[in-house]
């Protein structure tokens, strides 16, 4: 037989040899990049409008601190003077603007051009709301008042952005459309990340890490858009992910859950406490990461003016002991408690310590120092400061705008991905097709059962991920049907 000769094999050969193993891992990253690409697909047509409202919103979030800075300029800053007139002098003239009000605490003048703070509760403000009066420190002359939210002491604006981004001031109902966004944000971002790092691995000469941050700009069309799409991707993946994490905590589902696993694995912030040795009052000293920080509608103090006499002295003892960054002094209601001094957030303050002192004596009753605070609860404090923009200041909220930005591009050009891969024949109304059907019936067990038992878990965990999630199963069960009847019909 030359060996030109074609051999043709018949119904009795031998069954081929088995599988490769090398091939069966291709074919288990081959299913892999199936499902995420699936996943994907359907998570970013259906869940991107949420992020993107929550990106435009986040964007203007961002930078609302310093938008607030020169809005209500008048109310926060003064021209420098001399001397500072003592603390009680300061509270004195406040309290007496506001007589029929509970005097709650004071925030000094962080700063040589900063007001002071008198904070008083107000009933016909909402939760974690508190009226302020702001009083010049040199002067002891009020200088106006606004309504302050939250433990970073929000004013008005930046309290509307804030609600803006947090719920479209739609209340309750309005925080579904947060928690979807930043529920689904690190899956889709991950999902993401799968498929980039597929498509980078097949260029030529193009295997080094490097690339994937690199776009291709050598092709053209809808090659291009998707390079771009992936490039700034993986630019803000990081940024992306931290901003889920810390915005999944304010939600209404996964954040009871998180809350719950914190307090399990004892991550919760603690608080300093305000009992008095030997008393047996309770302590309601409370602590707080987010925006509203536990305040309380606090009863009027028994003896307003004993109690305004001891500020000054309360505030010198805790800077003594190093409690010398921008504070809040919480006014005890009665003898029997501690005044509460703790730091405030403030941009470019990473600590938050926390002392409680003896009003009558000036004496330490109770510390709390920033180091003694579990690991994961400092971590959750950087986090949530650097989500609100007031970690390290101004740097900190353009780099949060540019990744907003960076968001917005991303999900622009994967809606015109999917624009540009609609059929071009047939009706002018036709949309982008998905990726292929079947990617977990053709899934390795090996890998499948892994990828449905992490999407129960999270599902569970992350209860608006799970119910989207069978949402997206339904309609993709049926697209899958009605593709088959028009097969048949046809």
């Amino acid at each position: 037989m030359s060996t030109t000769e074609t051999i043709t094999p018949d119904a009795e050969s031998p069954a081929p040899p088995p599988e490769p193993t090398g091939r069966r891992k291709s074919s288990a990253r081959n299913g892999l990049q199936a499902l995420a690409m699936r996943l994907h697909f359907y998570a970013g047509v259906f869940v991107a409008p949420f992020i993107l409202i929550a990106a435009v919103t986040g964007a203007l979030y961002a930078i609302s601190p310093t938008l607030e800075s020169f809005v209500s300029r008048d109310l926060l800053t003064v021209g420098p003077g001399e001397t500072t007139r003592p603390l009680a002098e300061q509270v004195t003239a406040a309290v007496a603007t506001k007589p029929d009000l509970a005097l709650a605490a004071v925030a000094p003048a962080p700063g040589p051009e900063d007001t002071t703070r008198v904070i008083f509760t107000d009933p016909a403000l909402g939760e974690s709301e508190r009226r302020a009066v702001f009083v010049n420190p040199y002067t002891a002359e009020p200088v106006g008042e606004s309504v302050i939210y939250g433990s970073s002491q929000a004013l008005p604006l930046r309290t509307w952005i804030d609600r803006l981004h947090r719920d479209l001031h739609l209340g309750e109902a309005g925080r579904l459309y947060s928690e979807l966004a930043a529920s689904w944000l690190w899956v889709i971002a991950l999902a993401g990340l799968v498929l980039w790092f597929r498509r980078v691995r097949a260029r030529r000469r193009r295997n080094s890490a490097a690339w994937l941050f690199a776009p291709d700009r050598s092709t053209a069309g809808r090659g291009r858009t998707m390079n771009w799409h992936g490039a700034i991707g993986v630019w803000i993946l990081p940024l992306i992910l931290l901003l889920s994490a810390t915005g999944m905590t304010w939600s209404t589902y996964a954040g009871e859950n998180i809350t719950e696993l914190r307090e399990q694995l004892s991550w919760t912030t603690p608080a300093v406490s305000t009992a008095m040795p030997g008393s047996t009052a309770p302590n309601d000293s409370s602590g707080g990461d987010h925006h509203g920080g536990g305040h309380a509608h606090a009863p009027q103090p028994t003896d307003p003016q004993a109690r305004i006499a001891q500020v000054d002295r309360v505030y010198e003892s805790a800077r003594a002991v190093g409690v010398t960054q921008a504070v809040e002094i919480s006014i005890p209601a009665t003898p029997e408690k501690a005044f509460a001094v703790k730091e405030r957030r403030m941009p470019g303050t990473y600590t938050v310590d926390a002392v409680a002192v003896d009003g009558a004596t000036g004496s330490i009753t109770d510390r709390l120092a920033y180091g003694d605070w579990p690991l994961m609860a400092k971590l959750t404090n950087w986090g949530i400061a650097f989500h609100m923009g007031l970690l390290f200041g101004l740097p900190n909220q353009l780099l949060l705008f540019v990744a907003m930005i960076g968001l917005i591009v991303v999900i622009v050009f994967g809606y015109l991905m999917w624009w540009r891969r609609r059929p071009t024949r047939g009706s002018r109304f036709a949309l982008g097709r998905a990726p292929r059907r079947g990617a977990l019936r053709g899934t390795s067990p090996w890998l499948a059962l892994p990828v449905v038992a992490a999407a129960l878990t999270v599902g569970w965990f992350v209860p608006l991920v799970g119910l989207s999630l069978l949402a997206f199963l339904a309609v993709d069960v049926a697209v899958g049907f009605v593709g088959r009847l028009r097969a048949t019909t046809s």
